[in-house]
């Protein structure tokens, strides 16, 4: 065997060892609707907010949970870092799918607004074109500075 062929040999096995780890990389990011049981509503708790530096956490919810292709109802609960909730934000779910050049398909976007229920709790409803994974932004807002955000994956069917 030639050098060249022994050194060409080298980094195919080194890149065959390299390749099954890229998988392990990724988000601490778990989708919102990930494992849970038929029937009940998936929740995702925002870490502090590093916008408006107030630090209220942010749980998202879907009905149906996991949210599908078409209408769905999307809920928040926006509460102070003591637990009081916010009754006075304008809270907004922004939804994107990146485009798939590959199956010929744009970029998506969908926009829920959520009313004030009371408590804290913010209804809306919003559509989602297709299944798949969406990528979600969660604001809340008093005026024009934001108070929260959360960034979360949805799985829909």
């Amino acid at each position: 065997m030639t050098k060249r062929t022994s050194v060409v040999t080298g980094v195919l096995f080194l890149s065959g060892l390299c390749l099954p780890l890229q998988g392990c990389s990724g988000s601490n990011e778990a989708p919102a609707s990930a494992g849970t049981a038929p029937g009940r509503e998936s929740t995702a708790v925002a870490s502090p907010s590093p916008a408006g530096g107030q630090g209220v956490s942010i749980e998202f919810r879907s009905e149906p949970d996991p949210p599908t292709r078409g209408d769905n109802t999307f809920e928040v609960v926006v509460t102070q870092p003591d637990g009081s909730p916010v009754t006075d934000a304008t809270v907004e779910a922004v939804f994107s799918m990146p485009a798939m050049p590959a199956m010929n398909m744009p970029a998506m976007r969908s926009t829920a607004a959520l009313a004030h229920q009371g408590s804290g709790r913010y209804r809306g409803s919003g559509q989602l074109a297709m299944g798949g994974t969406w990528n979600v932004i969660v604001t809340a807002s008093r005026g024009a500075e934001e108070i929260g955000r959360r960034t979360l994956s949805v799985i829909a069917k």
